[in-house]
């Protein structure tokens, strides 16, 4: 047995985040987990809606995606977690694929294939259009899931009868948001699609889940 390790007061940002990536593909690949979400204060106003999701730091949903590109296409599970900058999402059930991995912290962006090879993407969207002949919004579509722009860039939005986000211009995507459903005790994003000139992307979220943190 091995001597034993002496750790800091205060553990690592590194070993965080490992923790958690590690966590979250044992629960995206579906483990027993017995951790409980927690409720999301009242977002009924715009403004509300975009401070509380734009401050969360945990979170996940679960659900599915289709895909169309020109000739190609998918239609699968997909999973997405959060924790800070962090996350890490599982694309399963494009035909020829398999299930693959896409972390990010940052700037850095790592694909995992089928076959465990990794890669690290240095512009997500492209080299994923060019592996696959698909894409999805790597980089925005942790805000556009929550039903709030992409705070980077510009936007022009427009709301539904409850206020609520209904349609959403950013760079070279439109993005919709045609169904809601209870998530955290609030109305959270049900179906929502991503369409640009080469790309349309669709997501149905069965599942919601928010950490305190």
């Amino acid at each position: 047995m091995s001597a034993a390790v002496c750790f800091p007061t205060r553990p690592d940002r590194r070993l965080r985040r490992l923790a958690w990536l590690m966590a979250s593909l044992c629960l995206l690949a579906g483990c027993a987990t017995t951790r409980q979400g927690i409720a999301l204060p009242d977002i009924s106003s715009w403004e509300a809606r975009n401070a509380v999701l734009g401050e969360l730091r945990e979170w996940e949903f679960k659900g599915r995606i289709a895909v169309k590109a020109g000739d190609e296409g998918f239609n699968g599970k997909f999973n997405w977690s959060q924790l800070d900058d962090a996350f890490s999402a599982t694309v399963g059930g494009p035909l020829g694929v398999g299930t693959v991995r896409i972390e990010g912290d940052g700037p850095t962006v790592v694909l995992t294939d089928k076959d465990g090879v990794q890669t690290v993407l240095t512009d997500a969207e492209r080299e994923l259009r060019y592996r696959y002949g698909w894409t999805i919004p790597v980089a925005s579509l942790r805000y556009w899931a929550l039903g709030i722009p992409d705070p980077s860039m510009t936007a022009v939005t427009e709301f539904d009868e409850a206020g609520r986000l209904a349609r959403l211009r950013q760079n070279s995507w439109v993005v919709e948001i045609t169904r809601y459903r209870d998530g955290g005790g609030q109305q959270m994003p049900r179906i929502l699609s991503a369409s640009n000139p080469d790309t349309r992307v669709r997501m149905v979220i069965d599942k919601w889940l928010f950490f305190e943190r």
